[in-house]
């Protein structure tokens, strides 16, 4: 039987799985769930209702129709459309205009011609990693700079001023500031953004940022908030995936030693993982545009969705023992990257980033292991994409 949730659960058990309360309702795969302002609106947890949800084009992802899912102070107040270029949070034929834009960019064969250079850097990173010597924190010298330095190289982004932007970004997805934090945070990035476009258009390179100069029908504030998305999202989800995959496949011996003696299971581990981890754990809303009924359940026009592609990705009506990591397991359709016209547009370059860097993480430190124990992991429990803040290793 369907239930009420008063509030979004987000306290977990472990390290891994998602809150118990919500794996405990997961036989009903739509539960009424109240919004911290009092509205009234949805969650949906079940993988096929899911996957309904996303593509249907009767739900929006504007900006100013969400709601937020953790008070924050002042949520209760509406929040302004999306700029021009963020167009994540932008519907068709808005959104379908910049994406076009940038689809040849980030092809399969394209990404592929990448996968050299990621994995150059990947091994600068390990060598260095070495150099430190035990112990280091994975998440510091593997699992962020890599997916930073790629996305830095790919748009022309100086990765000298990475600690800038990685420091705004977080602040961006963390769920306990202001909005007014998260909002001079996201300035401060599209200023440094607007200002390195001007300078592209007026010496340019090779880089993506030059590239979209060239289009003469972009503004350079369309540019600097097309760059803020891909920078947001070229380093912040995959840095998270990175270090927590290789903590479970750490905390799941058997597993690493199966993919130690067969190397050419890494594909299917990566999307095990992305299926076992789904990072992005507070981020999918969506708000109907009218009334529709999904699975059964009326939704009225204006009512959020909220889209829990974790619990999704666990549904055992899809999977056996879905709470298990299980690089063998077909998982490919899983929700990680997102579903329909909105799905994650760097998802091929993040499955390269992925795949180099556990091989290449596994090759070189074959007695690579925590350096403590589990219940001192920290995690980042209170922003938008689930990861861990902290994990010490040694060898």
């Amino acid at each position: 039987m369907a239930e009420t949730l008063t509030s979004l659960p987000t306290r977990r058990d472990n390290h891994f799985d998602p809150p118990p309360e919500l794996l405990r309702i997961r036989d009903e795969p739509v539960h009424r769930l109240i919004f911290p302002d009092g509205h009234p609106g949805w969650l949906v947890i079940g993988y096929s209702t899911a996957r309904k949800v996303l593509a249907d084009p009767r739900f929006s992802v504007r900006q100013e129709l969400r709601r937020e899912l953790i008070s924050r102070g002042s949520s209760a107040l509406p929040e302004e459309p999306a700029q021009p270029g963020f167009f994540v949070r932008m519907d068709p034929p808005e959104h379908t205009r910049y994406r076009r834009l940038l689809t040849a960019h980030f092809t399969v064969r394209r990404m592929s011609h990448l996968a050299t250079r990621v994995e150059q850097i990947t091994g600068e990173r390990l060598d260095a990693m070495r150099r430190s010597g035990p112990p280091v924190d994975l998440v510091e010298e593997f699992a962020l700079p890599i997916p930073s330095m790629v996305i830095c190289e790919l748009l022309g982004v100086p990765y000298a001023d990475h600690e800038f932007f990685q420091r705004h970004s977080a602040t961006t997805v963390t769920l306990d500031v202001s909005r007014e934090e998260q909002a001079g945070a996201m300035s401060a990035l599209r200023e440094y953004l607007a200002e390195l476009t001007a300078a592209k258009r007026a010496d340019p390179g090779d880089d993506l940022l030059s590239t979209l100069t060239r289009d003469e029908g972009l503004t350079d504030l369309e540019i600097a908030n097309i760059a803020l998305l891909l920078l947001l999202a070229g380093h912040e989800a995959t840095g998270n995936m990175l270090a927590l995959g290789a903590y479970a496949l750490l905390r799941n011996p058997e597993q690493l030693a199966l993919l130690r003696s067969d190397p050419s299971l890494m594909g299917g581990a990566v999307e095990e993982l992305l299926r076992y981890l789904s990072v992005v754990h507070l981020g999918t809303r969506r708000v109907a545009l009218e009334d529709v009924e999904v699975d059964g359940t009326p939704v009225r026009a204006g009512e959020t969705v909220f889209v829990s592609l974790p619990v999704a990705d666990r549904d055992p009506g899809r999977h056996t023992n879905p709470d298990e990591l299980d690089i063998t397991r077909p998982a490919r359709g899983h929700l990680a990257f997102g579903h329909g016209v909105h799905q994650c547009l760097g998802q091929q370059l993040a499955r390269i980033e992925l795949r180099v860097g556990y091989t290449e993480l596994l090759r070189r430190f074959p007695s690579l292991r925590p350096a403590v124990p589990p219940s001192a992991v920290a995690m980042r429990e209170n922003t938008a994409t689930f990861g861990v803040r902290s994990l010490p290793v040694t060898w």
